[in-house]
């Protein structure tokens, strides 16, 4: 017997007798199974230790828009990997080891899951209070570190190179996560987090306004792309990489995720607002979420974000409430399509696996992940 892939089934099959159901219908057909779902089966409640499994379809993996019914598969879990972190960050996935990566900001020390076993140890200590980690088209990591405000890359022999530490003479804020271009340009965010207390590196000054940079592949040279944003934290490139977002998490609430065009592979222009990360009133009674604690009007932020294949940004909520924290997901035209409820404040999440179709997902102490039904864009 086949599983079906969406346990919603939103749309009825389009028969001579039954008509079209537009998105306002959709939503009204599922919001009262929605709100049912949100209201009497919060995240914060199932048991995530996986010793009392949950019942198909998973509750916490809702369906906003019929647009993101098909990437729902009714027959998976979101599963706990891990706990024991402080906070848990930029998570990055390995093809040829075939492991996920991560942070773990505090504790100075960098954690890798192996696909075969599920095995976790520690990758790398210490590790410079790195944030965001990504690898390079030849397999080498990227690492954002906080406590030395600079960029890195390990290479194949062990050794480490400093790709990028100051700026017109200026030492960085604090990079934050950075993302590879094919033309072999690193780009990174420098929102100075790390250096603003003791907890995530070394407390001290920040001498630079915050902002975008490009690192050359042939020059080497650092250039800056933008700063017409508060506080530049997580990025990713639509599928084609003619457009860069990136989560804005300063400023006032609700914070956005920004767009803007790339120019040529190596500027951008056109800076806007891509979406809000509130979720309003009339948006929560529409989605049927209405009456839940964790949704908070006039409050929203992403971290980190990723894009996959169709061009939909599926991005870390957190720091709103349970019900709102989780993976939130956008259309390429910014409507929210999806949610998946995690019972922690999320951080950061990437695509792994070896068909790039599971979502792996830091989130406070712990990392998660859950099999959908689209790829990753690009390759971690």
């Amino acid at each position: 017997m086949s599983n079906p892939r969406s346990s919603l089934s939103p749309v009825a099959p389009r028969t001579r007798s039954t008509p079209p159901v537009d998105r306002r219908g959709f939503l009204r057909a599922t919001a009262a199974l929605t709100g049912i779902a949100a209201l009497n089966s919060s995240g914060a409640d199932r048991d995530w230790s996986g010793k009392t499994p949950v019942r198909y379809p998973d509750p916490d993996i809702l369906v906003l828009d019929p647009r993101f019914a098909p990437y729902k598969i009714g027959n998976t879990p979101i599963q706990r990997l891990h706990v024991g972190n402080l906070w848990a960050e930029g998570p990055a996935w390995n093809a040829v080891g075939r492991y996920l990566l991560w942070s773990d900001i505090p504790n100075n020390v960098q954690h890798r899951w192996l696909d075969d076993d599920g095995h976790v140890s520690v990758f790398r200590n210490p590790s410079g209070n790195s944030n965001g980690n990504t690898f390079d088209f030849e397999g080498r990591q990227i690492a954002c570190e906080h406590g030395h405000r600079r960029v890195v890359r390990y290479e194949h022999s062990g050794s480490f190179t400093v790709l990028a530490a100051t700026f017109e003479g200026k030492p960085f804020n604090a990079p934050n996560d950075a993302v590879v271009h094919p033309d072999g340009g690193i780009w990174f965010t420098d929102p100075g987090y790390g250096s603003m207390g003791h907890y995530e590196g070394n407390k001290g000054p920040l001498q630079l306004k915050e902002a975008i940079y490009r690192i050359d592949p042939t020059t080497a040279q650092v250039e800056k792309v933008a700063d017409d944003i508060h506080k530049p934290n997580g990025l990713c490139f639509s599928p084609d990489y003619k457009t860069l977002y990136v989560a804005d998490t300063g400023g006032p609430d609700p914070k956005p995720i920004k767009a803007w065009d790339v120019v040529e592979g190596r500027s951008l222009r056109n800076g806007r607002v891509f979406v809000s990360m509130e979720i309003t009133s009339s948006r929560a009674q529409e989605y049927g979420l209405a009456g839940i604690t964790g949704i908070r009007p006039g409050k929203g932020l992403a971290d980190g974000i990723r894009c996959d294949v169709d061009g939909n940004i599926w991005a870390a909520g957190g720091w709103v409430g349970d019900g709102y924290d989780g993976v939130h997901v956008f259309a390429p035209d910014a409507t929210r399509i999806g949610m998946i409820r995690i019972p922690e404040i999320c951080s950061n999440l990437c695509f792994g696996g070896p068909k790039r179709n599971r979502l792996f997902i830091t989130a406070s102490q712990s990392v998660y992940s859950v099999y959908v039904e689209t790829r990753g864009a690009h390759i971690t």
